[in-house]
Order: structure tokens, then sequence, then C-alpha cells
């Protein structure tokens, strides 16, 4: 297994490397190539991750959740990298020779830089690596997202390092405290492995733990689009080219969620699970009422899919706080659904922007007549996320709500539901307006690009497959996930 790790880490690294100085025509192969890889890379984790954790010495550590997160991101990474095909070649037609080569190769290595970060992260043992590659992931989407040079791209970037720099400040104060934490039983020179922290949680003094996790979920949780710190992911998802808002918000969004998690193992076993739930719930609750009441009054496309992605944060948060085992499951099951249902629909949404020349809502007229294959597929996305049976996330919800119930968290799941069926109205009406209306201009009827449809495709099918009967490589997966998260107690 240490071999597919290397090569995981290696494979889109490398990529990166040849897209910069190979022909701008030779990205998107390469691309394709890193991509469908790496998902095949982290799929060879999956058996054994199920049933033991893989550590190589102090610095790398992958078991359960670490796969989860990296199957989000592997899936998102692959199915995105074949929608690039179509979409670079549209956003470059009609640009001069040279712009569009410059474009098309600062395109293809950040997007692969993107990809190696967020799977290079969920592998990180020393909580301070952990720490440093969350900041990686920072610095190379702020480029992608400033990437279309606009003044609006550039305002949107600069806000979100602004933003995301404050909040992973606070996530280094969380991992000096929690260092100062270990050092008091495992003396000044331990390296802050996970596997260290986590064999002595119960003798760990109670206030550090406590600043530390509570400074974690602000500072990742920045990244993360967690209330009130969340100001940046509308402007960053609206701004950035539609390939990295669709990794931003399946991928970026869970990895940073996934270093909340790892602090949440620590505070769990230092003072209990009482204190870090709550937490969790007031931010998740405080999220996903702010979201939901956001997307009922949207005019832009991708913003409205972000402050979507605000609302999924925001039960992941509250699934979590549950602590029942099933709703816990429904987490990491949500964590996969989210990935490929967000990402269907900003690949959806970019098809419509290069339609109708427009990110406007109301410009999107007719969709389901002019679009014969993005305009139902991207109707299906929205039914996803709205969490309407068969799909996946309507099986992780029911069980983060079942967890709740069974938690005797009564009010929070009733707010949970209350809450996910407005945010639903939100959306249908307004893929509605776009899908069902007719159209205002004589628009010529048919698809941008066949490479822009086969990876939606594919979406679909993994979120029937997550909603009707997920593997059972994969539920054994879930199951050791939830118990290192503490489920099973």
């Amino acid at each position: 297994m240490f071999a597919v790790i290397v090569a995981l880490v290696a494979v889109p690294f490398a990529a990166a490397i040849a897209s910069l100085i190979a022909p701008p025509r030779a990205g998107a192969a390469i691309t394709v190539t890193s991509g469908v890889a790496s998902f095949g890379l982290v799929l060879a984790l999956v058996p054994a991750a199920a049933h033991r954790t893989l550590g190589y010495g102090s610095y790398v550590r992958v078991d359960a959740v670490s796969v989860i997160f990296m199957l989000a991101t592997g899936f998102l990474y692959a199915a995105v990298a074949v929608y690039c095909a179509g979409y670079v070649r549209k956003e470059t037609e009609g640009e001069e020779p040279a712009a569009a080569r410059r474009y098309t190769r600062r395109f293809y290595a950040l997007f692969n830089l993107f990809g190696w970060s967020m799977l290079v992260a969920p592998t990180m043992n020393s909580l301070a690596l952990l720490w440093i590659a969350v900041e990686v992931t920072t610095v190379v989407s702020a480029l992608l997202v400033a990437l279309e040079n606009t003044d609006a791209a550039v305002e949107a970037a600069w806000k979100y390092v602004l933003i995301a720099s404050a909040g992973l400040g606070l996530g280094l104060l969380a991992t000096i405290f929690a260092y100062f934490a270990g050092a008091q039983v495992l003396g000044q020179h331990y390296d802050l492995a996970l596997n260290t922290v986590l064999q002595v949680g119960a003798r760990l003094p109670h206030t550090p733990v406590r600043l530390a996790f509570m400074l974690a979920v602000l500072g990742y949780g920045t990244k993360v689009g967690l209330f009130p710190v969340h100001t940046w992911l509308p402007d960053a998802h609206s701004e950035a080219p539609t390939p990295v808002s669709a990794l931003l918000s399946g991928s970026l969004l869970a990895v940073s969620f996934y270093a909340i998690l790892r602090y949440f193992q620590i505070a769990t076993a230092t003072l209990g699970s009482a204190f870090p739930r709550d937490v969790l719930l007031a931010f998740g609750v405080a999220s996903l009422l702010l979201a939901s009441l956001y997307l009922l009054d949207q005019r832009d496309l991708k913003r409205l899919l972000a402050y979507s992605s605000v609302e999924h944060m925001g039960i992941l948060a509250i699934g979590v706080s549950f602590g029942a085992p099933v709703a816990l499951a429904g987490v990491m099951l949500h964590v996969l659904a989210h990935a490929a249902a967000k990402g269907n629909a900003f690949m959806g949404a970019g098809v419509f922007t290069i339609k109708f020349g427009s990110k406007q809502i109301s410009a999107h007229r007719g969709a389901m007549d002019l679009l014969p294959w993005s305009g139902p597929m991207f109707l299906l996305a929205v039914f996803a996320l709205s969490a309407m049976p068969p799909f996946g996330i309507f099986r992780s919800e029911f069980q983060i709500v079942a967890g709740g119930f069974s938690s005797h968290s009564y009010a929070a799941a009733a707010v949970l539901v209350v809450l996910v069926t407005v945010a639903f109205f939100g959306l249908t009406a307004s893929a509605t307006s776009m899908l069902l209306s007719s159209p205002r201009s004589a628009t010529v009827r048919g698809e941008p690009s066949a490479w822009m449809v086969v990876p939606v495709v594919a979406g679909i099918a993994v979120l029937l497959v997550l909603g009707l009967h997920p593997p059972s490589e994969l539920t054994g997966l879930i199951s050791r996930a939830v118990a290192q998260l503490g489920g099973a107690a």
C-alpha cells in the first residue's frame, strides 16, 4: 500500500509540472489521465483501509476517515478533469493564440496542483503538516479563483485570501494549543502525530484541548464555509472558472471539514463528547439557517450553488453533533454524495453559462429544451442536492435525521428537516425558472461539448449507487470510519 500512496502523491504533482511545460493541446490528455489514475489509486486503498490503519512513520497516516475524503476528491478530480477537456476549449475560443496557450497551461497546471493538494491533506499524520497542507490548498485555489483576471475575480480572490488566511491563523493557534496539551504528557519533543495524541487523549489537560478545538472549528471552519466565517465563499465560487468551483464546493470544503474531524477526535478523547458536539451543533444550525434563507433569493446561478454548499456543510456539522453511529455513517456517506451532486450541479452551471453567455438565472430560459442532456441532468442534480430519493443524499440525510432521533436530539433533528425543506424550495424554484420556461431568443439547440456531458452522467450513476445499494466495500469502510470517530462507543 505504501507504493500506492507514493503514486497517489506523485501522479497529480507530475501532471501539474507536465501541463506547465508540455504543449497546451496535451494539457487535457495529461489532466484526464492524472485524474482517472488518481481515482483508481484511491479505490485501491479502500480494501486495506476498511480493515486497518496504514501508518508510515510520524508523517503519513491513512485510515478509513482519510480514504472517504480522498474518495470524494478522487472522483471529483477525475470527473472534472474530463469536463475540462471541453470547458477549456470553449473558454479559449476566439482568443488570440498566445493568450489561449498561456491560459490553458496555467489552468491545467494549477488544476492538477489543486487536486494533488487535496489528495495529500488527508494523508498527513501530524497536525502541523495537516495545517500546512490545508494552507497549500488555499494558495493554489486562490490563484485559480483569480485566473479569469477580471476585476470581480481578482476582488473575490483577494477577499478569499484575506479571510482564509485569518482563519488559518486561528488554525495555527489551534495547532499550537494542541502541541502544548500534548507536551504536558509526552514531553517537549513529540511531533504532533495524530495517533500519538489520540493514544494519550484521556490524559491531556482539558483547557488547552478545549481552546484548540474551538480555534480549529473557527479556523478551519473558515475554509469549510461555516457561519459566520463563510463570507468569502459565494464570491469565490461565483467568479472562479466553473471546474474550479466544482472542486471548491465538492472537495475543498470537505477537506477542511476533515481537519475539524481530527480535532473532534482529540476533543472527544479528552473532554468527552458533549462539548465538541454542542459546538458543532451551534455552528451547523447557524450555517444551515443562513444558507436556507439565502437560497430563497439568488439571481446568480453559481452563487445559488455556493450557498447550497454552506447548507450541506452545516448538515455535516449537525450530523457529527448527533454522535450516534447511524448519524456518523450518514455524515461519511454525505461527504461522498455531496461531492458527486455538487460537482454535477456546477458542471451543469458551466454548460448554462457557455450556452446563454451569462451566470444570471433570469438569462437561462428554456434550458430543458435547448440542452437535451445537460438540462435534465441539472434537474436531477438539483433533486439530488434537495435529498430526493433515490439519490445518495436522501440516504445520507435520512441516516443523519435517524441518528438525531436515536440520540434524543429531537429539536435539532426537527430544525434540520425544516431548514432542509426551506432550502429545497429555494433550489427548485430557481431550477424551474431556468429549465421549464420558454426560451427568450432563437438559441440553437444542442450541447456545447460531449466532454461536458459524459462526467455528469457518471456523477448521476454514482448518486444512484450511493442511494440504492452502496457497495459492501464502501459500507465496510464507512463502518470503520464511524468506529474511529467514536460512534461505536
